[in-house]
């Protein structure tokens, strides 16, 4: 046994002797609180050389002594580790703890160790793994970096699955770090096995559209409809030639993915004024009943799409000025969930700025509604939010309600400041000082207050 791990085997044993006689406890006595079995317990602390304990003993050992979680794990890394031999078994584990309980300066001085033989990168995936799958994305993030800093083979399983695991995580609100991950992401999209493909490219379309990236959400979109559609083919192939398989496994239904393809593909075509175009799309998930492979959740989706279909007709409809339809779109939006009134109320206050045409009536119609709308905290939520108060601004002001448009404008840009959105933040402000000389001292103050704010962002990312 080398010097080193001598003592150190003796300073974490020692440690835990010492509070078992502060508290009183008999090795018998601890065992029992434990759960640890006394023999077990002997040999771990007695034992010449003493056994290996794993971290969930020490963890019992805290909890009986009256530790925070953690305790001595600055001291556990020999356990895992010794004259040169790693212990997967009790290493990943450990880690694991480690990013849980917020142990970073243990995960720092173990992982360099590890990186020496490149071989041990696949074990740092798999403490990667077993916290994302866990729901601990935060806590994946720096175990995914070290295998995409450290692995050589940029076209390897667990390098392309670290990259997408790490675009997964960055995506949250703030729309300038979405619009780097898809950035950092997008050159290893077609790496990816099929069915991770499938999510990634859906989430590239959906972020893009978040980031009113019209092209490249087109793009990603076609990507999606073609892969989804290849698949398809083989899966049917498959199953009319008896193949013995299992089926592609995803993370949503298979027919959610051809249809989302057909969706953001109209969208986006939508967001470029090309409004008969994207009619041909939202045809094409209209009636996803042919569809086969289709099981309970299947047809659920199916049910959603011919929903979503609807909607986005009339809204073509309303977009391309048949504002005749207007109350027939209105009654049908009040039978939607909220979120889609919201995307619905979007093209109504597009369309009646465009065509000058009144739609106060409807706006009194959703106001409950309209007043929770900031409950949409994702991506997708806050832009549809942005939209709408944008819209509903320049509706107030063309109808000469200066201050409820300056409250509008002031909405707008608290929402573009949150998520990073200076162009149209810029747009705002515009707007405010267009009609500033009528805004009131409180809406001044909060005007300035933003903006400030904005200012000072800017200046320290530029730093």
């Amino acid at each position: 046994m080398g010097g080193l791990q001598g003592t150190m085997h003796w300073s974490l044993r020692s440690e835990i002797e010492r509070h078992r006689r502060e508290c009183g406890y008999t090795l018998s006595k601890l065992g029992e609180l434990t759960g640890i079995n006394h023999g077990s317990l002997s040999e771990i602390l007695n034992g010449n050389p003493p056994r290996a304990m794993t971290i969930g003993q020490l963890d019992a050992l805290a909890a009986v002594f009256g530790r925070e979680p953690g305790w001595l794990y600055e001291l556990y890394t020999e356990e895992c580790i010794s004259e040169g031999r790693i212990s997967r078994p009790r290493l990943i584990p450990y880690l694991i703890r480690c990013a849980e309980v917020g142990r970073q300066d243990c995960i720092e001085e173990v992982v360099p160790k590890l990186l020496d033989n490149p071989k041990n990168i696949s074990t740092l995936f798999l403490v990667a793994e077993q916290l994302y799958e866990s729901g601990k994305q935060k806590e994946s993030v720096p175990f995914y970096q070290a295998v995409v800093d450290s692995e050589k083979d940029g076209h390897s399983d667990q390098f392309v699955m670290s990259q997408y695991r790490l675009f997964r995580a960055a995506l949250g609100t703030n729309s300038e770090e979405n619009g780097e991950a898809v950035i950092r992401f997008s050159p290893y999209r077609n790496r990816l096995p099929e069915n991770y493909q499938l999510d990634a490219l859906f989430q590239l379309t959906r972020v893009c559209f978040a980031l009113q990236k019209w092209k490249k959400s087109e793009q990603y979109a076609d990507e999606l409809r073609f892969l989804a559609e290849t698949i398809y083919i083989h899966e049917l192939d498959r199953l009319k030639r008896n193949k013995k398989r299992e089926p592609l496994e995803t993370e949503r239904h298979f027919v959610f993915y051809y249809g989302m393809g057909h969706l953001f593909k109209g969208l986006a075509l939508e967001m470029q004024g090309l409004y008969e175009q994207a009619k041909t799309y939202v045809q094409g998930y209209a009636d996803l009943s042919w569809f086969e492979l289709l099981d309970e959740v299947g047809y659920k989706e199916v049910e959603k799409f011919s929903v979503w279909a609807k909607a986005n007709m009339y809204t073509l409809e309303v977009l391309g000025g048949n504002t005749s339809i207007i109350e027939e779109y209105t009654d049908y939006l009040d039978s939607l969930p909220t979120n889609e009134i919201l995307a619905g109320l979007i093209s109504i206050m597009k369309s009646a700025n465009t065509y000058h045409f009144c739609v106060d009536g409807i706006l009194k119609r959703f106001s409950s509604h309209i007043a929770t709308f900031d409950q949409f905290t994702e991506a997708i939520g806050l832009d549809r939010q942005l939209q709408f108060r944008s819209q509903t601004a320049i509706y107030e002001f063309n109808k000469g309600r200066i201050e409820k448009g300056i409250e509008e404008t002031l909405c707008c840009l608290s929402l573009a400041d949150s998520m990073n959105r200076y162009q149209d933040a810029l747009k705002c402000v515009a707007l405010f000082e267009e009609h500033r000389q009528y805004a009131s001292t409180a809406q001044e103050e909060q005007y300035q207050g933003i903006v400030t704010g904005m200012v000072a962002n800017l200046l320290f990312q530029n730093k």
